[in-house]
């Protein structure tokens, strides 16, 4: 009690010396709290052990087994022999008694997955199963099931298959990969080397990576542990939840170097929906050819930095031309979100419900305007593209020397040499210096010069008309819309000072 009363004493009205280190603790202790409220990321530290999540999702991932029949090797074939030569059933005899019987050894192998319904629904790769004859899911317990592929989207490589379990199963269900940042701890559980139940531990190494596996890549990259029979596995984080399905990795060697990828589960659950309801994806569709924009393109175009995806040309009688979005726009917002860079807008649209109306923001004549439109459906077939080959015959040309290019109005000899369509409109590029600014944009002879500055252009005076007014209007690019091989597309190629 007595030392209770001293210390009391001190607190209220001892000496300064005191009163000054308890303020002095205090004001610490102050700080610490007031840092810990301002940057809760301190109290996120990595956890002592895995142990108990690895325990917990262990029996919902499983083995994805395949079989496929091998093609008969090729046999030997018999000497070239004149007809009716007595050597000709000799040689014949020979190999069929000496040539082992060939047999059809079929190839196996192994890849991962897991169950997301009790039922027995499971997600995969569709590499992983690709050309199967036979699917069979190895359980944790080593539980061996015959599998039938539900649906499959090789765009996304991503499958579902159903199995018939005799008793309800352990299940795993998606997470928001939206809300993963870098740096964030997670766990993939797989199938690595046929070795089954295998747990590794990483963070999120990158956000959006495109490895140009497909036309809508945005992988997640990740450090952990990721090889061969990983395929289709789960991305799991903190939480217990998928947020991916691990897909590839970079490797020199075929073995783990710390470079794995992920399909996000944004994107995986979308597809998976789909494929579970019918079998098959339905992707929207805008009906444009859209192209990066470069600085000069920006310059060029009055935008403030390179943003959004450039429309290079508008599909007859698809949702943009309805919507009235014209070649040379750039589309900077599609249904609310940002179109950072070009390669964004085609997985936005995919994701976008067939004939949902959206707003899109749009870039013309430097203003931004809205837009609405209501999406298609993609159609999945390749568009042919018609191809051009020179041949004979010339016409009246001249040099632009600021681009390193030489131009010709389109006469019946310029039509054949290229194989124009009749109805074919513009000038046409007949001659490329090397190593000047045609060359460095692919620029080709063949090309077609539709416009120059978003003006039409069919005669040689027309491009030295819009190629001044730029000069008067003191810009340092000039736009070019070029009809080549690829199709439509713009090219700003920079003038030449003074």
């Amino acid at each position: 009690m007595q030392t209770n009363a001293v210390i009391a004493t001190r607190l209220s009205d001892g000496d300064e010396v005191d009163r000054s280190l308890w303020t002095g603790f205090l004001a610490v202790a102050l700080i610490l709290v007031m840092a810990s409220a301002s940057f809760p990321a301190w109290s996120k530290t990595a956890p002592d052990s895995f142990a108990d999540l690895a325990q917990r999702l262990l029996p919902a991932v499983v083995n994805v087994s395949t079989t496929q029949a091998a093609k008969e090797g090729s046999r030997p074939q018999l000497p070239q022999l004149p007809p009716g030569s007595p050597f000709e059933d000799f040689f014949k005899e020979f190999f069929e008694r000496n040539q082992p019987q060939q047999r059809r050894r079929p190839s196996r192998s192994l890849g991962s997955g897991f169950i997301i319904d009790s039922s027995g629904y499971v997600v995969t790769n569709n590499h992983v199963i690709e050309g199967a004859d036979e699917i069979t899911v190895i359980l944790q317990d080593d539980t061996r099931i015959a599998a039938e592929v539900v649906g499959r989207d090789s765009k996304t490589d991503l499958a579902v298959l159903k199995i018939e379990p005799t008793t309800k199963l352990p299940s795993v269900s998606f997470g928001d990969s939206d809300a993963s940042r870098v740096g964030d701890w997670i766990i993939a559980i797989g199938n690595p080397f046929g070795l089954g139940g295998t747990v590794t531990a990483g963070i999120i190494s990158a956000r959006g990576r495109n490895i140009n596996s497909g036309p809508y890549d945005d992988f997640i990259q990740t450090d952990a542990s990721i090889n061969r029979g990983n395929s289709g596995g789960p991305m799991f984080n903190l939480e217990g939840v998928v947020i991916g399905v691990n897909t590839a990795i970079f490797s020199p060697s075929g073995g783990s170097v710390g470079i794995g990828f992920a399909i996000p589960s944004t994107t995986v659950r979308l597809v998976i929906r789909q494929l579970m309801d019918g079998g098959q994806v339905r992707r929207g569709w805008l009906g444009v050819h859209i192209q990066t924009v470069t600085d000069e393109l920006a310059e060029n175009l009055g935008l403030d930095h390179t943003r959004g995806a450039l429309v290079a040309s508008v599909i007859k009688d698809g949702p943009a031309e309805a919507a009235e979005i014209k070649a040379g726009d750039v589309i900077l917002t599609f249904d609310g979100k940002d179109i950072g860079e070009m390669r964004r807008l085609p997985r936005i649209v995919a994701e976008t419900p067939v004939d949902k109306i959206v707003d899109a923001i749009i870039w013309r004549a430097k203003a931004e305007i809205k837009l609405s439109v209501t999406v298609g459906e993609l159609d999945e077939k390749e568009p042919q593209v018609a191809s051009r080959r020179p041949g004979g015959g010339n016409g009246q040309e001249e040099s632009f020397d600021d681009f390193g290019l030489t131009l010709s109005e389109v006469s019946p000899g310029l039509r054949k040499r290229f194989e124009l369509a009749d109805d074919a409109k513009g000038v046409i590029v007949t001659g490329v210096g090397e190593g000047g600014l045609a060359a460095e944009k692919g620029i080709r002879p063949g090309d077609l010069v539709v416009e120059v500055n978003q003006d039409e252009v069919n005669s040689l005076s027309a491009v030295h008309d819009s190629i001044g007014k730029a000069r008067q209007d003191g810009k340092k690019t000039v736009l070019f819309l070029l009809e080549g091989q690829g199709g439509l597309r713009f090219v700003a190629l920079r003038l030449k000072e003074g």
